[in-house]
C-alpha cells in the first residue's frame, strides 16, 4: 500500500527518512530489492579473485563494513542523510556513497524520500577513484 502522507508532511522530514530507507538499503545489502549497489574495478581489485571461493571472505567483510557502518559526523553527514562512509579496507581509504535516481535509472529522483519514484545505488569505491 502507498503511503498515505503528503509530499508537503514528507519533506518536513525528509532527511530523517531518507536516512531511514538509505540505512534500510545498508541492512539489506545482499537483497537490495529494486536499489543497485554497484562497486569499482579498484575495490574489486582489492577483494580479488572470487571464482572457485577466492575472495570470498573479503568480499563478506567489506559488505559487513559498510552494512554495519555507524560513524555519520557532520563532516560526512552534513545533511543527516546518512548516504556516505568513509572506512578502510585492505589498508586502503575508501567511500560508500547512496545516489537517487528516477525508476529508470535514467536521471535523479524528483523526491529521494519516497520509495516509489526513487532507486537508490550503492557505491562503494576507494577514495582515489573519486
Amino acid at each position: 500500500m502507498a503511503d498515505q502522507t503528503s509530499t508537503s508532511e514528507r519533506r518536513k522530514g525528509e532527511p530523517a527518512e531518507i536516512a531511514r530507507l538509505n540505512d534500510w538499503l545498508r541492512q539489506n545489502i545482499t537483497a537490495p530489492g529494486k536499489n543497485r549497489i554497484v562497486m569499482t574495478s579498484g575495490i574489486a581489485d582489492l577483494i580479488g579473485d572470487v571464482s572457485l571461493f577466492r575472495g570470498f571472505r573479503k568480499r563478506a567483510e567489506l559488505i559487513r563494513t559498510v552494512r554495519d557502518y555507524d560513524r555519520f559526523d557532520d563532516a560526512i553527514n552534513p545533511h543527516g542523510e546518512r548516504d556516505m562512509g568513509r572506512f578502510e579496507f585492505e589498508g586502503t581509504a575508501c567511500y560508500w556513497k547512496i545516489d537517487y535516481y528516477d525508476l529508470d535509472l535514467t536521471g535523479g529522483s524528483e523526491d529521494p524520500a519516497d520509495p516509489f519514484q526513487t532507486t537508490r545505488v550503492l557505491t562503494i569505491m576507494r577514495v582515489d577513484e573519486r
